[in-house]
């Protein structure tokens, strides 16, 4: 299940892709505009910062902007940034493979290649779908 915490960022990130030029926006604009918590939503903002996905400026004009082109940044980039990898175990993982604590033989294991379809249909729509899409079909 996706976590209110990807939630308030996908909302974010989709609220400053819609800004001329990704941004800037002030905590508080972006709070309002994704109906996140605003304490929470800087802790949000502040892992994307510094996954790369955010840029921030400090002063009258400052605030968050995206970090690349609202083309160049999917789905499945914002969540890894803050969730990690989109498989549901270590052993289905291309980002963080590794093998499952209770596995007693990652290759013969029957669970393993249905998480891996699973993985791989999951990532194969967040991957395809960007920001600037989630703008235009808005």
């Amino acid at each position: 299940m996706l976590s209110n915490r990807s939630r308030y960022a996908l909302r974010a990130m989709i609220h400053l892709a819609g800004l001329p030029g990704g941004g800037p926006a002030t905590i508080a604009d972006i709070a309002e505009a994704s109906a996140a918590p605003r304490k929470f939503l800087e802790a949000i903002l502040l892992d994307l910062r510094r996954q790369h996905l955010l840029a921030s400026k400090r002063g009258r004009t400052g605030g968050y902007a995206l970090a690349l082109p609202a083309d160049a940044i999917s789905f499945a980039d914002v969540i890894r940034a803050l969730e990690g990898p989109l498989a549901l175990a270590p052993c289905a993982s291309r980002t963080a493979y590794g093998p499952c604590e209770t596995c007693l033989d990652v290759e013969t294991c029957p669970l393993r290649p249905v998480l891996s379809d699973g993985r791989d249909a999951l990532a194969s729509v967040f991957e395809a779908r960007t920001l600037a899409q989630a703008v235009a079909s808005a």
